[in-house]
């Protein structure tokens, strides 16, 4: 039985496969502006997609023959159910380095689903992705500076080094020097993504709505709908020049009292494009990383300070909000200017990275927001419903989304006796969590609806990303 459902699987991705990579290709080729990249593109995208399908259909055969009867709540099942889950994340894992690309962004959004999809899925993707990033060559470097300024690296910086200092699923970042003698870091995109990125969305789409049809519990559709409106975003470097301004106007005339404590590098326009971005070098040590930061005379305990208020400024003021906001982004030097606190500590000054998403919050939202916290902090259970459902977490909802934004069970989100101004679960709050969410996973995967850190529209996303800073 599970050998033929594996059959019918496979001749359903095959057939949508040929008609997908078959139907328009000579038509792209013959009318691109450049044929070379429409056949690199025609040719590449159907291998990643077949290799798409034959990993789907393998993951899908394996859940379905492993856990074949198998009796729900049973120990064998759930020992059974760990090893598919670990091979299945392993499989996917390869997948994404196979293909590269968005593929690789995929899977480190993967990793950041705790409690949403299996543990084995999120601690894959969170030990490889962020380690394993593509690396463009140098001569695939020079062909984006020729296609975007013109020239080769060398001719535009007196100085360039070609080994890039970081790399990341989109893009990769080279140390260079302006003729004028600044230090600059330039940021270059991947080559692959400016030929591929278009139709690897449609390819990733295809293969999660094809995996919805054959099987209506298999819905991560929200996640395809999140990667859509996102990835244009990050794709075009001159909109991550403009966010950077406009997030440092945004504290010069909302939020001057924090003004000169948060800073984005200086935008070299002359040398950017939508494929390069050249800015400001910055020093400065990551925001977890406690040693260097005290090395540097700074009190942790004001770099938490700082960046707690930094978010939620931008969040309840300027309703224009940073959404990439780990530690990598986020470093910290001593304020320029050398003022020190009452003790004599350095004060600090939070250098924030990587602008290229941001999403904006209208009043409504901002307001509702910041009501919920206030239900929260005085364990109004009224309130927290009532500004829950407000913010789209619907009314069966709400619990679960005091429960993400806490960290703590329903019972100790609305106990009186408990400190609500300190977020630190225990093991056993943790535990609880999972059992909560995984229940409500499984109840929503039945209808056709996952959606547990997804319950706001879109525009609205960053409210759960920053939640952790408005505590």
């Amino acid at each position: 039985m599970a050998t033929r459902s594996l059959w019918r699987t496979r001749a359903k991705l095959a057939v949508a496969t040929t008609a997908l990579c078959t139907g328009g290709a000579a038509a792209t080729i013959a009318t691109s502006d450049e044929p070379a990249t429409a056949l690199k593109v025609c040719t590449t995208v159907p291998l990643r997609l077949l290799r798409d399908s034959l990993t789907a259909a393998s993951i899908v055969f394996d859940y379905q023959y492993s856990l074949w009867r198998l009796p729900d709540g049973s120990n064998e099942r759930a020992r059974v159910k760990h090893e598919v889950h670990l091979r299945s994340a392993r499989k996917l894992q390869e997948l994404c380095f196979r293909n590269g690309g968005i593929y690789i962004k995929l899977g480190q959004h993967i990793g950041q689903l705790e409690y949403l999809v299996p543990d084995e899925y999120v601690q894959t993707m969170r030990e490889s992705m962020l380690n394993r990033c593509p690396v463009s060559s140098y001569d695939q470097v020079c062909e984006v500076f020729k296609k975007e300024l013109g020239a080769t690296p060398e001719k535009i910086f007196i100085e360039f080094d070609p080994k890039p200092i970081a790399s990341a699923s989109l893009a990769q970042v080279h140390v260079a020097h302006t003729h004028d003698g600044q230090k600059v870091a330039v940021k270059v995109q991947h080559i692959h993504m400016t030929d591929t990125a278009a139709a690897d969305q449609a390819t990733v789409e295809f293969l999660v709505n094809t995996l919805h049809w054959l099987f209506p519990s298999f819905d991560y559709r929200w996640l395809v709908a999140e990667i859509r409106e996102s990835l244009p975003k990050e794709l075009d470097f001159l909109i991550e020049a403009k966010n950077s301004v406009k997030c440092l106007e945004n504290f010069l005339k909302l939020s001057p009292h924090i003004a000169e404590y948060v800073y984005a590098p200086k935008v070299y326009w002359s040398l950017s494009t939508s494929k390069l971005l050249t800015m400001e070098f910055m020093d400065g040590a990551q925001v977890n990383d406690i040693v260097t930061i005290r090395k540097l005379g700074i009190q942790p305990y004001d770099v938490a300070r700082l960046v707690s208020q930094t978010f939620a400024e931008m969040m309840f003021k300027h309703g224009f909000v940073h959404c990439d906001p780990h530690a990598a982004n986020l470093l910290v030097r001593p304020l320029p200017c050398g003022r020190r606190s009452i003790f004599g500590k350095r004060k600090p000054q939070l250098i924030l990275l990587d602008h290229g998403l941001y999403k904006e919050l209208d009043f409504s939202t901002r307001f509702s927001y910041a009501s919920l916290w206030r239900a929260l902090v005085f364990a109004d259970a009224n309130g927290i419903k009532e500004n829950s459902v407000k913010l789209g977490a619907g009314e069966d909802l709400y619990v679960l989304f005091a429960g993400i934004l806490t960290m703590r069970p329903w019972n100790r989100v609305t106990d009186p006796a408990v400190d609500h101004l300190v977020i630190k679960g225990t093991d056993s709050d943790r535990s609880e969590l999972q059992v909560m969410f995984s229940v409500d996973v499984f109840i929503d995967a039945s209808t056709g609806n996952i959606s547990l850190t997804y319950w706001f529209p879109s525009d609205k996303y960053p409210i759960l990303k920053e939640a952790p800073f408005c505590s």
